[in-house]
């Protein structure tokens, strides 16, 4: 095959593209819905209920990072920050070493509200897990899209796939399920130890 060749068609290209598109388009409207209802008792956003999850996971994040991990302009992470700055969920502050960035990390109150949101999740609000049940009743398992996060590790890179993951393993590691509901697991000795400032 010469070096200029493609090993697929324009038409295949164009019917690829927007099959993804129409499928994301239809999937979003659901999943936005959904994720609206759930936030709805907390007079939050979607991108600021992301920011407050993202802020979590990264523990200490620059707006920047908040952005690109959010998948959201720069002013638009900065200005639902300040917001959730303004209701006590976040603290911003600047490091010694950077002044140019601002970092965000959550408050205790901020910890609180995403903890009770984690734990008023019901899978019986959720049409896409709801959707995705006849396939984990065929095939003993949820679909893993291992194809989807290959296409958005080639479109957004590594560090965004690592703290992807990273969130993920966090919320198993620091939920259990009692009774139906998560439940936010009290944090171990060594845990503790390891967010203490070393002297």
């Amino acid at each position: 095959m010469k070096h200029n060749e493609k090993d697929y068609t324009i038409k295949e290209a164009l019917l690829f593209s927007q099959r993804v598109a129409q499928l994301s388009k239809a999937l979003w409207k659901t999943i936005e819905k959904d994720w609206q209802q759930w936030i709805k008792p907390y007079d939050l956003n979607i991108n600021e209920h992301h920011i407050l999850w993202i802020a979590d996971h990264l523990n200490g994040a620059s707006i920047s990072e908040i952005a690109k991990f959010g998948v959201m302009h720069v002013s638009t992470a900065f200005n639902f920050s300040k917001k959730l700055e303004e209701r006590g969920y976040l603290e911003f502050s600047k490091k010694a070493n950077d002044k140019r960035n601002t970092y965000i990390k959550l408050t205790k109150q901020g910890e609180e509200v995403l903890e009770q949101l984690l734990e008023d999740f019901s899978p019986d609000r959720n049409s896409v897990f709801k959707g995705a049940l006849p396939l984990q009743n065929l095939y003993g398992k949820f679909p893993e899209m291992l194809d989807m996060m290959c296409i958005i590790r080639n479109i957004y890179g590594d560090d965004f796939m690592e703290i992807f993951e990273r969130s993920f393993d966090n919320l198993e590691d620091s939920f259990y399920e009692e009774n139906g509901s998560l439940t936010k697991k009290a944090p171990t000795k060594e845990a503790t130890e390891q967010l203490l400032p070393s002297s």
